[in-house]
């Protein structure tokens, strides 16, 4: 099969589009054509090898954590999936067993024609017909990021709440639910981008550290977590700063301690899995902005775009 390789630790121009033997499912598992891939940070963070001493990889690595599919073959043990249903999810990279749940979710990586994941796991389900595969795939991780982050949020009608890095891909997602919860969203994003983040919802788009005070709650998505003493002074008292970036923030790094700051990875599913998001999506109610799409063999391309160019949205590899 083809797929998107590493070979060693490094930066994603070293990655290549080469030729593997396609992976084969065992007991409990399912083997799916891979129709649409999306990229996420992890897909050039973990092959850098900045985290090798906690998540050592085996090379040829394959990338890859969203994806939406066909099964094409069931292991033994699996029940619920047969050849030729259509499916979606979100699975990481074996590597990174320690630090999943109960019922992880993992895969050979999805950046290629077929990806082995397991069944038995709340990060995978079946793709409803009204949502397309790209759709699908831009929405696993995301959609999954945006329910975790609204439910602890808890965000009312009439607040005002301040999104950092509402560009990107849970960025997109997450400011037209927002609105809907008829919160007033202040969102950060360059100029080209003012109209894209408005026409989603955003009631102001300010320059990034033009913060404003007094925001009831801050969705921080882009910055690393111990540097968020700016984004800190923008809350009230008593109000809200939630976080999804490493490292997991400590309270005093902040400098408030009148701030409930929060680190949101659900990696249990414990605010719904991918059923949940499938729903969502179904509805019309969760929706993922894809500002570019690549091929297969323009696959490594789409990492190295990913790292360095400034992207809007999703990323989106279609297979």
């Amino acid at each position: 099969m083809k797929a998107v390789v590493v070979s060693d630790y490094g930066p994603p121009e070293r990655y290549v589009v080469a030729d593997l033997p396609a992976p084969r499912p065992g007991p409990g598992q399912l083997q799916v054509r891979v129709a649409a891939a999306a990229i996420n940070p992890g897909d050039v963070v973990i092959p850098s090898g900045r985290f090798r001493d906690v998540t050592p990889l085996s090379f040829p690595h394959v990338p890859g954590n969203d994806f939406a599919g066909t099964v094409t073959e069931v292991g033994p043990g699996v029940f619920g999936y047969a050849a030729g249903d259509e499916v979606f999810g979100y699975a990481a990279p074996r590597a990174l067993r320690a630090m999943l749940g109960p019922r992880p979710s993992m895969s050979t990586g999805s950046l290629a024609e077929y990806t082995v994941v397991e069944a038995d796991t709340p990060f995978v389900t079946h793709r409803p017909a009204g949502v397309t595969v790209e759709q699908a795939a831009a929405l696993a991780t995301t959609g999954l990021t945006v329910r975790a982050l609204l439910a602890i949020a808890d965000v009312r009608p009439g607040e005002r709440v301040l999104v950092v890095g509402a560009t990107g891909g849970v960025g997109t997602t997450l400011i037209p639910l927002l609105a809907a919860a008829q919160a007033t969203v202040v969102a950060t994003a360059t100029g080209q981008d003012a109209d894209v983040v408005r026409g989603l919802g955003a009631a102001e788009v300010i320059g990034y550290g033009d913060y404003p005070s007094g925001v009831d709650a801050a969705f921080n998505l882009t910055l690393p977590s111990d540097q968020l003493t700016g984004v800190a002074k923008a809350v009230r008292a008593g109000g809200r700063l939630l976080t999804i970036t490493y490292p997991v923030p400590q309270q005093d790094w902040i400098g408030r301690d009148d701030v409930d700051l929060r680190f949101v990875l659900d990696m249990e599913g414990a605010f719904g899995g991918m059923r949940e998001v499938a729903e969502l999506a179904a509805a019309g109610r969760l929706r993922a902005t894809i500002s570019r799409r690549y091929t297969l063999d323009e696959g490594a391309q789409a990492c190295l775009d990913f790292e360095r160019r400034h992207t809007t949205g999703k990323l989106v590899v279609v297979i």
